[in-house]
């Protein structure tokens, strides 16, 4: 099994084909592919190459699913005897990509992938009353 190691946004992330990894939020649309050229270690079924610091020339290859935000974080600060409390919360963004092909230093490519479709998000209307759906009828008995 092939994979490499990439860096991005300050993290490090291993990356095998078709693989769906959550990582820090890119100013990129749904649905293109993004290249990432901080190569730090690549493993094929035969060999092993570490980067000093990086691999030049090899790249991995992902496509951008979506951008989300990860669950509520709450920050409590109190000080004792004071009467003073302050609560707040934060949720970080982050972008779901899937790997699609990781690329040797030579161009060769040493894993793909077949990309997911990306699902569209439905509009979901809210139930009718049985006032509305009365309303509906009387118009339409009238055309």
């Amino acid at each position: 099994m092939s994979f490499a190691i990439f860096e991005t946004g300050g993290k490090q992330y291993k990356a095998s084909a078709s693989k769906i990894i959550e990582i820090e939020k890119l100013d990129a649309e749904i649905g293109k592919t993004i290249q990432f050229k901080n190569i730090l270690l690549l493993n094929d079924s035969k060999t092993t190459v570490i980067g000093n610091p990086n691999i030049d020339g090899a790249i991995v290859e992902a496509k951008l699913l979506d951008n989300v935000k990860d669950r509520t974080v709450l920050i409590f600060h109190k000080r004792r005897r004071k009467h003073s409390r302050k609560m707040n919360g934060h949720r970080q963004r982050h972008s779901k990509i899937q790997i699609t092909k990781i690329l040797s230093k030579d161009g060769k490519v040493i894993a793909e992938a077949k990309p997911i479709e990306l699902k569209e998000k439905k509009i979901i209307e809210p139930k009718k009353t049985k006032k509305q759906k009365q309303l509906i009828a009387k118009k339409n008995l009238k055309k």
